[in-house]
């Protein structure tokens, strides 16, 4: 599926970048050192890209394990791309924030929560802007 965008670079680390754009609906760029290049080539590039779960259950697990572990920072771009892509919607977003609080805490729930609301108020306010 390659858009021309990293044509030039080795293959690994096009499907690495082309997957991040997919997974995060944003551009992305080629990037420097050793952590990005095990994100792009071996996470992007092998882990998401392999068969046997689909990216709403990649989102799901990810979901779960960020907010059970404290993951505030991440949470914020993984949820807006799940909505974005239509892997999760309003209402199974806020089902989630439910699950959450009672299995990670209150208080990890709220926050969720505050991500989930901005994620919806942020898209709805978007879609009205075209309509209008």
């Amino acid at each position: 599926m390659s858009t021309g965008k990293f044509d030039d670079l080795p293959e690994t680390r096009r499907r690495g970048l082309e997957r991040m754009e997919q997974v995060y609906g944003f551009d992305m760029s080629d990037g420097d050192g050793d952590f990005f290049r095990y994100t792009a080539d071996h996470l992007f590039a092998d882990i998401w890209n392999r068969p046997g779960l689909s990216d709403r259950d990649r989102r799901l697990l990810l979901i779960g394990l960020l907010a059970g572990s404290g993951g505030q920072d991440v949470l914020t771009i993984q949820i807006p791309a799940a909505y974005a892509a239509g892997e999760l919607d309003a209402t199974e977003l806020r089902e989630i924030v439910i699950l959450l609080c009672h299995y990670a805490g209150w208080p990890m729930g709220s926050r969720v929560n505050a991500i989930v609301e901005d994620t919806i108020a942020k898209a709805e306010k978007k879609a009205r802007t075209r309509e209008a």
